[in-house]
This record gives C-alpha cells, structure tokens and sequence, in this order.
C-alpha cells in the first residue's frame, strides 16, 4: 500500500531518534510547532475532507482519488502512535508536576490508580517497540 508522502517523513522522524520516547519528555511538552501535535493536526484535516468530499459526491461518485483513500488509511497507525506519544508526555509531566495516579487515573476516566498506571506502562512499552523496530 502506497503511504502519504508526509506519513512516510514523520514516520522517519519518529523511528530515527535514538533514544527512548519518553525521555526528555517532562522538559518538553509538545507546543503548536511540536512536529507530532502539527503533522496529526494536518492529518485529522485531511481525514476530514476527504470525509467532507465523500459526503458531497455520494455513493458512486468517486471525487477523491484511489490513492488519497489508500493514503488516509496509513495515517491511522502514525496518528495512534503519536497521540500515545502525547499521552505519556502528558502523563510524565502530571507526575512531575506532584499529581497522584489516582488523579491522573479520574482525568483519564479510569476507576483506578493502579489501571492508569498500567496504561502508562503500556504505552511506554509500545513506543519502545516502535523505536526499535518490534512493531
């Protein structure tokens, strides 16, 4: 399947760090400019107009290319993968920051401090993976 020229580069970006995902994260929340919370910006709008476009032509019509749709589905996997990057951000800076799990487990709408913790250890596991290549 062909990806999106920008999917591709972010990806690049994202898999060529040689550190862990998370380090240096507490420092450095993402801002407007962060190249992860921008590229998923401009991925969500494009989803949207190709969804946008689709509604306006209809069943049948095909007003979007074949390969923008093949490109829209790749950009799932990046946008997952960088909004959990986002998330454990976040996370590390509520820890420094004094927030108990408990607290950070009500803001995520979970039950337990012991199921928000479990997550963030989840998430770290799997940008790991990623960083190295495992998924």
């Amino acid at each position: 399947m062909s990806d999106h020229p920008e999917a591709t580069a972010r990806r690049g970006q994202a898999t060529s760090a040689h550190r862990s995902p998370v380090e240096g994260a507490a420092e450095s929340l993402p801002s407007a400019e962060d190249t992860h919370a921008t590229g998923l910006r401009h991925d969500v709008a494009l989803l949207e107009g190709l969804l946008a476009d689709a509604a306006r032509t209809g069943a049948g019509r095909h007003a979007v290319p074949d390969e923008d749709v093949a490109a829209a589905l790749g950009l799932f996997e990046n946008m997952r993968t960088a909004l959990d990057r986002l998330e454990a951000q976040v996370v590390i800076e509520a820890r420094r920051r004094g927030m108990e799990w408990q607290a950070i487990a009500r803001h995520q709408g979970m039950k337990s401090s012991q199921a928000a913790s479990q997550r963030y250890q989840r998430l770290v596991t799997r940008l790991e993976e990623i960083r190295q290549g495992i998924r």
